[in-house]
């Protein structure tokens, strides 16, 4: 599985560095599953126990990813380790591959019952326990198969980068107020631009009220199913207060925004796995990679971003919509910027990768007038007769005064038909307007027709890959395996001491003379004590007493993660 994963996608798998992990962090992640699973044996479906144990999930020490991926491998899927948030289209590649990204993150102390960044909590623990149903991740697959193709536009990458900056920040225990909110700052600005809903954010909106966030069975009796409440322990027990509303899910939720930094104020709820696949084809329908097109063009253009336009001939083209023009409802010339790529059948034509056309494609698409057709419908007496032969200056004129002039030096053919012809000295021009000059290199016409399909990204991924490089802004993912700086060495000393203790046959008085050192340089930290209450809950001494009263205390503020210590007492 891991094998077919694309070289372009290599740059952000890391190493699950496992030493990284401090004491903390292991303790923060066995409270997490112990009240996790109490919790969700009642209140999430009935495939969240038995996904644990067999997606290698353990309950007492956070996981290895290499040991997650052994476990995938028996259900059709896999997992590799990255850094945090990354891109999208990156995430839903892997997906799509039935590959499941697992960050290696562990959340802080601080942010234990729910962190807006990806964290191992959230993508082990949430979204692998359902992959078990077949439907389930039947409908993953289906999903990442189609959000690859979605259409993602230069504002939603701007807000990307926007929301994983200020979840980076967020975790990192050195950064201050004030660079929080210089970020939170950042991120308004980010969403305050957003001028259109692309397609891209439609699809994200479906994946969050269903795979983060989705409900199954009926408004009145829920089940959770979404990794984003399986991984938080405060907003999944809000999620089923009625004061949530609940809502059959549809096809309109796309028409709900959400904020990943507040709990949801509304959550919907599928009668069953095979809905969500009914509502996924739905939308694909709406998609330009399904109606291509003036349709399909005009997002492109809005999105400003690399997408694939494929033709009836079993052409594409990929680069950046700069320029078009339609006539009768058909796009009759396109424009691109950018490292652009032709394509055969999924494939680069040789020579004509993004190194080659490393400043932008254009090209001709609509009727030849004389004919009254595209020129992949002329038929060979016709193409005889407009001379098209190597090296033959010939003079085409299309639909809305568009006019190629130029001497043919190389003709391309699939299967006796030609795809494509390559003019130097040519001209292309609209009326007075020139297209395209000599001195700006040989001309590429393909012999394109309809548009069948638009859709995110290069065509042949492989081949556009080895030419651009497009990890400027993903350096950070080579740095995962740095030595992770402890928040509060001091307190993580504790913790050390505590789990060499727990590591052998200990004396009660030896613990005691920890807390007491613990409690003499004036630590009161909540989860080491829970440790220690854990140890020795069945002492009936005053000082293991006062502790369970400190943290009794605590579990009565209204908050998450005094709900959290209630829960966690609970079970003592």
């Amino acid at each position: 599985m891991i094998n077919k994963i694309p070289n372009h996608l290599h740059r952000y798998i890391v190493e699950q560095n496992y030493d990284n992990y401090t004491q903390i962090d292991q303790a923060c992640w066995r409270f997490i599953m112990k009240i996790s699973l109490v919790f969700f044996k009642d209140n999430a479906d009935k495939t969240y126990l038995k996904g644990l144990q067999k997606t290698g999930i353990t309950i007492d020490k956070i996981p290895k990813i290499n040991n997650i991926n052994k476990a995938l491998s028996k259900l059709g899927w896999g997992a590799v380790c990255v850094r945090g948030f990354i891109p999208p289209q990156a995430f839903m590649e892997f997906q799509s591959l039935k590959i499941m990204p697992i960050a290696a993150d562990m959340r802080s102390h601080k942010n234990l019952t729910y962190t807006p960044s990806p964290d191992i909590v959230h993508e082990a623990a949430g979204h692998l326990p359902i992959i078990v149903n077949k439907n389930y991740s039947k409908y993953l697959g289906e999903y990442g198969q189609i959000a690859i193709k979605a259409l993602i536009s230069k504002e939603d990458m701007n807000l990307y980068y926007a929301i994983r900056n200020l979840s980076d920040i967020k975790e990192d225990s050195s950064a201050t107020r004030y660079m929080i909110k210089k970020y939170e700052k950042q991120l308004i600005s980010a969403y305050n631009k957003i001028t259109f809903v692309s397609e891209s954010a439609l699809l994200a909106r479906m994946n969050w009220w269903t795979v983060e966030y989705g409900l199954i069975g009926d408004k009145n009796k829920t089940k959770i199913f979404g990794a984003g409440l399986l991984s938080s322990i405060g907003e999944s027990e809000n999620s089923l207060k009625s004061k949530v509303k609940k809502i059959p899910l549809n096809l309109n939720c796309i028409k709900y925004k959400y904020d990943i930094t507040e709990q949801q104020p509304q959550l919907f709820v599928t009668p069953s796995y095979k809905h969500l696949s009914k509502y996924l084809k739905k939308l694909s329908k709406k998609m330009s990679y399904k109606r291509g097109g003036v349709y399909g063009i005009k997002n492109a253009y809005k999105s400003n971003t690399l997408c694939t336009i494929e033709f009836e001939s079993n052409l594409a083209i990929s680069g950046i919509v700069e320029n078009y023009v339609t006539h009768n409802n058909k796009v009759i010339f396109i424009k691109l910027t950018g490292p652009s790529q032709i394509s055969f059948k999924n494939k680069q034509l040789n020579g004509h990768g993004a190194d080659y056309h490393s400043h932008g494609y254009s090209t001709p698409l609509g009727n030849i007038i004389k004919y009254k057709k595209p020129l992949n419908k002329l038929n060979p007496k016709q193409l005889n007769e407009l001379n098209i032969k190597k090296n033959k200056v010939i003079k085409l004129f299309f639909e809305k005064n568009i006019c190629v002039f130029g001497k043919i030096i190389k003709i391309i053919k699939k299967k006796s038909q030609i795809i494509l012809i390559t003019f130097k000295d040519c001209y292309v021009k609209k009326n007075k307007d020139t297209l395209f000059k000599p001195e700006w290199g040989h001309f590429d016409m393909i012999f394109g027709g309809n548009i069948t399909s638009v859709y995110n990204g290069p065509s042949d991924r492989k081949q556009y890959y080895k030419i651009i490089n497009n990890s400027i802004n993903e350096r950070k993912y080579i740095i995962y395996n740095k030595t992770k700086k402890i928040s509060d060495p001091k307190l993580e000393l504790y913790f050390k001491k505590l789990n060499k203790l727990k590591e052998r046959a200990y004396e009660k008085e030896e613990i005691k003379l920890l807390y007491n050192n613990f409690i003499k340089n004036k630590f009161n930290d909540w989860l080491f004590k829970y440790e220690i209450l854990e140890l020795l809950k069945d002492e009936e001494d005053l000082w293991i007493k006062k502790i369970y009263k400190d943290l009794e205390k605590k579990s009565l503020i209204n908050n998450d993660i005094g709900r959290a210590i209630k829960r966690g007492l609970e079970l003592i």
